[in-house]
C-alpha cells in the first residue's frame, strides 16, 4: 500500500470513529428534573393553600362545635334551674293556701271528738264526719303529709314540744302524744306538730 492509500485510510478510520462517537452522544436524551417544572412547582404551591384552607376550615368548625356545645349546657342548666324555681314557687303558694285551711280542719276534728252517738245529733255529726274527711282528702290530693305518730324520737324540725314530763312507758326524748297534728309539703314543714315529750 503506498503512502496515499494510507492517508485515506486513516482519514475513514477517524471518520467513523467521530461519526459512532456522535451517534452515541446524540442517542442519551436531555433529562429535566421534576422540580425544575414550573407546573409542578405551582400545582404544588396549590395543593398546600388548599391544605391550609382545610385546616383552617376544620379548626373554624371545631370552634363552631365546642361553642354550640357550651351553649346548649348553658340552656339546658337554665330550662332546670327556671323549672325548678317554677316548681319551688308552686309548693309556696299551694303551703300558704292550704294553710289557711288547717285552722278549719283542726276545728272540725276538735269538733268530732264529743261527738253524739245517738239521736239528731249523731246523724248532724256523720255529717260534719264527711265534710271533715272530704276536706283532708282536698289537702292530701296536694302532696301534704300528716305528723302525727306517736312513740318517735323528738325532731325540732318537726315538732313543737308544748310539755317534757315524766311517763315511765316512753324512752326519754320520745314523743308521748301529738296534741295537734303538724303538716309538710314535700321538704317544707308548713305547721310542725305540737307534742307532748317524755323526760
Amino acid at each position: 500500500m503506498d503512502e496515499q492509500e494510507k492517508k485515506q485510510s486513516s482519514n475513514y478510520n477517524h471518520s467513523a470513529r467521530s461519526g459512532a462517537a456522535g451517534k452515541g452522544e446524540r442517542s442519551q436524551p436531555h433529562r429535566v428534573s421534576i422540580k425544575d417544572d414550573p407546573s409542578t412547582r405551582v400545582e404544588a404551591a396549590m395543593l398546600e393553600e388548599k391544605q391550609q384552607e382545610l385546616e383552617k376550615t376544620c379548626a373554624q368548625a371545631a370552634a363552631n362545635l365546642d361553642g354550640w356545645q357550651r351553649e346548649r349546657a348553658e340552656f339546658s342548666n337554665f330550662k332546670r334551674r327556671i323549672e325548678r324555681e317554677q316548681a319551688q314557687q308552686h309548693q309556696v303558694l299551694t303551703g300558704e293556701i292550704i294553710k289557711k285551711y288547717l285552722v278549719i280542719l283542726d276545728d272540725l276534728e276538735l269538733a268530732l271528738k264529743n261527738k253524739p252517738k245517738d239521736g239528731d245529733g249523731a246523724a248532724w255529726a256523720e255529717g260534719i264526719t264527711l265534710i271533715a274527711r272530704k276536706l283532708q282528702s282536698v289537702i292530701e290530693a296536694e302532696n301534704v303529709e300528716r305528723i302525727c305518730e306517736n312513740n318517735v324520737p323528738f325532731d325540732p324540725n318537726l315538732h313543737e314540744a308544748i310539755s317534757n314530763e315524766e311517763n315511765a312507758e316512753f324512752e326519754s326524748g320520745y314523743v308521748i302524744e301529738v296534741v295537734r297534728q303538724g303538716y309538710k309539703l314535700g321538704e317544707r314543714i308548713l305547721r310542725p306538730a305540737m307534742v307532748r315529750v317524755a323526760r
